[in-house]
């Protein structure tokens, strides 16, 4: 299994850091503020209070050995870069680094950087699509205007099978998965619960209200998806 560090605690890399331990991943984390550092203790594999810009203490943190360190010090310019450059020089392969400005992201990637993200500028173009196509769950830009997306079922599929719908002629588009709901009645008590199972649907699968498509391809032909599905 692949190590992380996740360098940098505030609220990104908090959440970063969360959901790499909830995937099991083993995660060493690290900022130079102890109550930071105290939030994400119980969760992660290893937590550090050191200043990551120097080099010494970054080493005995045993960052060395990880595969993927993600730096996350956004408004800190100087501390991002530093650290980026030392995590170059101790040949991390992975070394994913959050920019604030786009000066920011090109000295990131000079000083060895293999990946920049802009959190706010990811989240804006986000919140932008979920505005204009409410029907979408959740949206990711691939690249080459390619897209990723969750589109609810609406009426108009619901009690079609995959080979009706027939995406990929009509639309263009590929579904991967279909996220469902299914209730069930708690072990130990009456209560219905309802748990999410994931299928890869079949030419006979039938779509249900509630349905969640989780399909790829070009982001025109998934608007136009989705318009059709209201």
């Amino acid at each position: 299994m692949r190590q992380f560090a996740v360098i940098g605690l505030g609220r990104f890399g908090r959440k970063v850091a969360e959901t790499l331990a909830k995937k099991g991943a083993p995660v060493i984390a690290i900022d130079r503020e102890p109550e930071l550092v105290g939030k994400v203790s119980d969760f992660v594999t290893k937590a550090v209070q050191i200043d990551s810009t120097d080099e010494k203490a970054l080493i005995a943190s045993g960052v060395k050995d990880v595969d993927v360190a993600a730096v996350c010090m956004g408004e800190d310019v100087e501390s991002s870069v530093l650290t980026t450059a030392l995590l170059k020089n101790l040949s991390i392969n992975e070394i994913v680094a959050r920019a604030s400005t786009l000066l920011h992201a090109q000295i990131l990637k000079m000083v060895g950087a293999t990946r920049v993200v802009f959190p706010e500028e990811d989240m804006g173009i986000r919140v932008a699509n979920s505005i204009l196509s409410p029907g979408v769950l959740e949206y990711i830009e691939l690249g080459g205007d390619y897209t990723l997306a969750e589109v609810e079922a609406e009426s108009e599929s619901v009690g079609r099978t995959m080979n009706e719908l027939n995406l990929k002629t009509k639309y263009g588009i590929n579904t991967l998965i279909v996220k469902r709901k299914v209730f069930e009645t708690g072990e130990k008590t009456e209560e219905v619960v309802g748990k999410e199972m994931k299928v890869l649907p079949t030419s006979d699968y039938k779509i249900q209200a509630g349905d969640i498509l989780v399909v790829v391809g070009n982001s025109r032909d998934i608007e136009a998806f989705e318009k059709h599905m209201k």
